[in-house]
């Protein structure tokens, strides 16, 4: 997973590109593969969560999700974490820079 984090004018721009198959039930009955894709993305500065989306099986390979919020600084730490329909998730932490 890749994590960008840009503040500026006191609003936080953040690019996340998770790398998944994110493979959906039409993809997978024709491919004879189980059905798995992201079905959950979580942003956090500190306890205060600052982005949140729940997935389905239409979603691209290696999505990017883009998002922006308010009430971080510079040098703040961000964490993403997605969770899969198997229940893997992965997490990375950055400094906003």
């Amino acid at each position: 997973m890749k994590v960008k984090a840009k503040e500026k004018d006191g609003i936080v721009k953040v690019k996340v590109l998770a790398k998944h198959q994110n493979i959906g039930p039409e993809e997978a009955e024709k491919k004879k593969k189980e059905a798995n894709f992201i079905t959950s993305v979580v942003a956090k500065v500190g306890d205060k969560v600052v982005y949140e989306m729940n997935g389905s099986g239409f979603m691209s390979k290696n999505p990017l999700y883009k998002f922006k919020f308010k009430g971080a600084k510079k040098g703040d730490e961000l964490e993403v974490t997605w969770t899969d329909l198997k229940g893997n998730t992965k997490s990375k932490k950055v400094k906003i820079k």
